[in-house]
């Protein structure tokens, strides 16, 4: 009977699609998958950031640089670690700056990100550690539902498996490998880090709140659980990439991701063993327009002079009535 279930389900279907036109416009769904990461991220960073005493919203003036900047840097990460596919007898070099083909790479993203996170909150007075913890969650959505991307674009699978889950693609597909027999499964490995990423969300969230964590080891903790879980899917994966000493270069800066985590977590624990007085730098602060300040007092006093009927009336005398 369990066979016979298992045989149903015996794997997972790949879109047959992987745009529309409409007119002369062709939409990727993997670009709108990582729109849809990027809202997500924005609207789960601001409300974290107000909470904390932000403005509202001033996560939109950060993400105008640190979007873009993330990806040029994941392009660029993308091209360095593929250098075989824009380089050499054979290549286009002017492929480079065709980025809707595909190539991106998230350790790149994470870079340039980082690089224009820090120019925002330069210029909104945000520290950037209270940024980057309440980036954190966010984040790692975004990620997961950017690999719906791959699932779309048939891309980035893991080695041939006879399991239930097993995923389906076409033999027709470019990334299909050579020499399989058509119908060959594969490891769903978008699927993985999917799961991976929504369950590492759960997990930033509560210790966040359990422990209080601030000073940046909130994100501390998503590079640990993120850097961890592409360690081991990057190690199945089968699309091509550069080998440095025996590893993918990809598994290289999962490992230098963990590192990183585990040296800023203790670092900033032992620097900052207190709580974060203000999501803002000393002298950047942003008060409410609803907070009532004491030097903005006339603002609700009437200070105007009052009428002269009023003074005739209310005017008091010393002298003594007389018959």
């Amino acid at each position: 009977m369990l066979s016979s279930a298992l045989d149903v389900v015996a794997s997972i279907p790949s879109p047959s699609v992987s745009y529309i036109d409409l007119g002369p416009l062709r939409i990727h769904f993997y670009a709108l998958c990582i729109i849809a990461g990027i809202i997500v991220a924005v609207l789960l960073t601001n409300h974290r950031l107000t909470k904390r005493g932000a403005e509202p919203w001033v996560v939109i003036d950060i993400a105008l640089i640190a979007v873009p900047l993330g990806i040029i840097g994941a392009r660029i990460f993308h091209v360095l670690t593929h250098p075989g596919f824009y380089f050499g007898e054979g290549t286009d070099i002017w492929a480079i700056f065709r980025i809707w083909e595909g190539g991106i790479a998230i350790f790149g993203a994470l870079i340039g990100g980082a690089i224009g996170a820090w120019l925002g909150c330069r210029w909104t007075g945000i520290r950037f550690w209270t940024f980057a913890d309440a980036l954190a969650p966010g984040l790692i959505i975004a990620q997961a539902l950017g690999r719906f991307g791959n699932w779309f674009n048939q891309e980035l699978f893991g080695l041939p498996t006879d399991v239930p889950w097993g995923l389906e693609i076409d033999s027709t597909n470019p990334a299909f490998p050579p020499g399989l027999a058509e119908g060959t499964l594969f490891h769903p490995t978008f699927l993985y880090e999917v799961v991976w990423n929504l369950l590492g969300a759960a997990v930033i969230l509560w210790a966040g709140r359990k422990f209080r964590l601030q000073w940046g080891r909130t994100f501390a903790i998503y590079l640990m659980w993120y850097g961890a879980g592409r360690i081991v899917w990057e190690s199945i994966r089968i699309d091509p990439s550069e080998i440095v000493l025996g590893l993918r270069t990809n598994v290289w800066a999962a490992i230098i991701c963990v590192v990183l985590g585990i040296v800023l977590f203790f670092v900033q624990k032992r620097r900052h063993p207190g709580l974060e007085p203000s999501p803002y730098v000393p002298g950047r602060e942003w008060t409410s327009p609803s907070a009532v300040q004491s030097q903005d007092s006339n603002e609700f006093v009437d200070t105007s002079a009052p009428l002269a009927d009023e003074v005739t009336a209310g005017t008091a005398t010393s002298t003594v009535a007389t018959n």
